[in-house]
């Protein structure tokens, strides 16, 4: 009997350690039995690339040398690009009477009062002041512009005087010899000739260059 457990207890043992050794057909159901690789030595981590401009580089594009300098030297650029002025200190000057002396225009047209025609002769008077100080002894005051603005200043200085001497002086003249030069025709007739010689000057200050 005890043979016979003994016998039975080897058979066992070969039966199993045949099996052990003997290897499946197929590991479905089994899961991963096998080795897995080290992937960690040929992986490596993927970085975004700097995107490129679509030009070369954009140091060249704010190059100095990309930039073309004004051509300043070139009369065409700054005659029409930059449109200097042209007009020279004596002109910017005498234009400044234009509508000094269209303003008295004005006044003798519309027969204004006479304080306000003897305000706008004064301003006239005191622009040609300066006018004529600052141009004596120089080529300009040869021109015939200059001498034009003289006279005017003068004449309407005159006149805008006789004006106000008849506005006070008429009523204790009037029998008197001196008191034709306060005659309100004498003083319209000097008041037209006045207004001709401003119409003569303003065509010379406005073609002068």
């Amino acid at each position: 009997m005890k043979k016979f457990f003994l016998t039975l207890i080897i058979v066992t043992l070969c039966a199993n350690t045949a099996f052990a050794d003997k290897k499946p057909n197929t590991y479905e159901g089994m899961g991963y039995v096998g080795t897995l690789p080290d992937v960690t030595k040929s992986f490596t981590t993927a970085e975004p690339k700097d995107a490129l401009p679509t030009f070369e580089q954009i140091k060249n594009f704010h190059s100095s040398n990309a930039i073309k300098p004004a051509p300043t030297d070139d009369p065409a650029f700054v005659n029409i690009i930059l449109k200097t002025d042209k007009s020279s200190p004596y002109i910017n000057d005498l234009r400044e009477f234009v509508p000094m002396l269209e303003s008295i225009l004005e006044s003798i047209e519309t027969k204004e009062s006479v304080q306000r025609f003897a305000a706008r002769v004064y301003y006239l008077n005191t622009h040609a002041d300066y006018f004529r100080d600052k141009y004596t002894n120089l080529p300009e005051e040869n021109y015939v512009s200059f001498k034009k603005v003289m006279e005017i200043s003068l004449h309407a200085k005159t006149i805008s005087q006789l004006r106000t001497e008849a506005y006070r002086y008429t009523p204790y003249l009037a029998y008197q010899a001196a008191g034709h030069i306060y005659n309100g025709t004498h003083i319209d007739d000097q008041l037209s000739y006045l207004q001709m010689e401003i119409e003569s000057a303003l065509a010379v200050i406005k073609e002068a260059n």
